[in-house]
């Protein structure tokens, strides 16, 4: 049997994924262990900084150490990366050191190249592979899809160089068919908007939602401006203007004729309302920009098939459009579309491409992470001193408490691989609760009002509750925004979006067992096969260890812990 590890350290997301024989045996994103998130900030001095953790436990999974791995696949390539950008020339002062200079170039790619020496250092004996960024991206989509051909899209800040890279997947082959290259990025125009309305570069998702409180048409010229794009999708954006790699926001100010924020939106208000038209109008470019590069990797392919991956992959409301627009038959989107991803496609791309075995996994489940025994949950439950009893009928009684309007903090089985909560490290609420949103925000998740809360839905039922025909991949892991039937947006009204949508996770009783009973409990008692689900946490990365799990139970006014088949509560439950 082949081993092969699948390694991303080289901006953001740490990640590790083992296969064996081309089949994943394990995945995990390293902030979960570390408690950190995105596990490290993306800067030219800390490549080298492994997911340790997660490749610790991926090994521990398949009872193997480094000494059995045969391949270690990293997810990027040094040495393109070190000559695209220092052969790039600026029109303006960039951050002294950083991304971009030939010093921290230089630095960025020593980092990079010292991982294999690391490895090696810790036991690994095999071949040790660079692959190119968007390369594992691909990969990390295409190989699991269970297509034998499809387009493929990857779309991000910046690979190498590249920021957009479309492909023709056919079996175990990919063929890299176009690029659009830096500064032409739609990953970091949305970055540099993120902070120039006040929030952090990670702050994508706050944005998406803000938008759908703005108007588009109101900053959409100004956006034309700077972006400019063609009907096949290519596209350019005036870098003098954006200024991608310097903390200037002087042209952007002057454009729009509003200053950048020092602090990020809260809510929607007179004061606020312009910044909320900015977000609105990036979230129009980004829908046009995606559809016309879909329609374009239609033609170039002639498949029926689309794969996305990288950071925009992640914008649900951009999927959901592309999705009615019926470019493509069928459109794959696996849940760590981001850079944790790479770590996944890195593995499958010298499986696949470098090795050329064939195909053997399509990717269902995204429980890919720690699970953990109920006597490790019991001892934990112990040590901390809560109050607990165990339950036959977990799914029953956790949907009863939900029936009564508590809020449920639910931990089953193996983590999520991911941003998105799938069901086993999720809070749950009643969705028929109008005040669900003010309630969660007040007692755990202390989120911007602007923000949606997501339904999870009996897949056999999302039909008749959401403009959805059948399950698309987007639909199972939250990453597509559906339109929520009228006659049924009253019933509901905690997870349906300003706009009109939810962010739906369409739950197959074949993937997730335990969350597909506790859904159809929750029916039994109300009617209604949807839960409010969002990620268990708050202000911190999803929950890893049932000690995650207690502490931030402890810390928040969640109502009940269910963890296996405990149910917790403050008091006597």
């Amino acid at each position: 049997m082949t081993y092969i590890l699948g390694i991303n350290s080289a901006y953001h997301e740490s990640a590790a994924c083992l296969i064996e024989d081309g089949k994943i045996i394990a995945a995990a994103e390293e902030e979960r262990f570390t408690r950190i998130k995105h596990a490290k900030p993306s800067r030219v001095d800390n490549a080298d900084e492994l997911p340790i953790q997660a490749i610790d436990f991926c090994l521990k999974r398949a009872g193997i150490t480094l000494t059995n791995v045969d391949y270690v696949g990293y997810s990027l390539n040094p040495e393109k990366r070190l000559t695209k950008n220092t052969q790039h020339e600026h029109q303006y002062s960039i951050t002294p050191d950083d991304f971009g200079t030939v010093e921290g170039e230089q630095l960025f790619f020593q980092k990079n190249k010292n991982v294999e020496k690391m490895m090696r250092e810790q036991g690994f004996r095999g071949t040790f592979r660079y692959i190119d960024h968007h390369d594992s991206h691909a990969a990390s989509s295409f190989f699991v899809s269970g297509f034998d051909d499809a387009a493929v899209l990857v779309i991000d800040g910046i690979g190498e160089f590249e920021s957009t890279t479309m492909y023709n997947g056919r079996g175990n082959r990919l063929k890299k068919i176009g690029s659009i290259e830096f500064p032409n990025s739609l990953g970091f125009l949305w970055e540099k908007i993120c902070k120039y309305l006040g929030f952090s570069e990670y702050d994508a998702c706050k944005v998406m939602g803000l938008a759908s409180y703005g108007n588009a048409e109101t900053y959409r010229h100004v956006f034309d401006r700077f972006v400019q794009l063609d009907n096949d999708g290519h596209f350019t954006i005036d870098d003098t203007i954006t200024q991608f790699r310097s903390h200037n926001y002087s042209a952007l100010e002057a454009l729009f004729g509003i200053s950048k924020r020092t602090e990020p939106v809260k809510d929607v208000a007179r004061d606020t309302k312009k910044y909320a038209d900015i977000a609105a109008a990036l979230q129009d470019v980004t829908e046009d920009i995606v559809i016309r590069l879909a329609r374009s990797a239609k033609e170039k392919t002639s498949s029926k098939n689309l794969c996305l991956a990288g950071g925009v992959a992640l914008n649900c409301v951009a999927n959901g459009k592309l999705l009615e627009e019926r470019v493509f038959d069928e459109i794959f989107i696996q849940p760590a579309a981001n850079d944790a991803g790479t770590a996944l496609g890195a593995a499958l791309y010298v499986w696949n491409q470098m090795l050329n075995k064939p195909r053997s996994f399509v990717f269902k489940s995204p429980f890919l992470g720690p699970a953990y025994a109920e006597t490790e949950m019991q001892q934990a439950l112990d040590k901390s001193g809560l109050k607990y009893e165990r339950y036959g009928d977990i799914e029953k009684t956790t949907a009863k408490l939900l029936a009564d309007g508590k809020l449920v903090a639910w931990f089953q089985d193996a983590m999520e691989l991911g941003p998105r909560a799938l069901g086993n490290r999720s809070l749950l609420c009643d969705p028929r609760r109008k005040d669900a949103v003010a309630l969660l925000n007040h007692k755990v998740k202390h989120r911007e009002p602007f923000r949606p809360f997501c339904p999870s839905v009996l897949a056999e039922k999302a039909s008749e509750w959401f403009d959805v025909e059948g399950v698309p991949s987007m639909s199972e892991y939250m990453l597509g925004a559906f339109r929520v039937l009228p006659s049924r947006k009253e019933i509901i009204p905690a997870v349906v979006h300003v706009d009109g949508t939810a962010r739906i996770q369409a739950v197959e009783k074949e993937t997730n067992p335990k969350y597909h009973a506790l859904i159809q409990e929750f029916e039994k008692l109300t009617g209604v096969p949807v839960v409010l689900n969002t990620s268990f946490n708050d202000s911190e990365p999803i929950v890893c260890s049932p000690e995650d799990a207690i502490n931030t139970f402890l810390k928040t006014q969640i109502d009940y812990l269910v963890m296996g088949k405990f149910l917790v509560s403050r008091g006597a439950p």
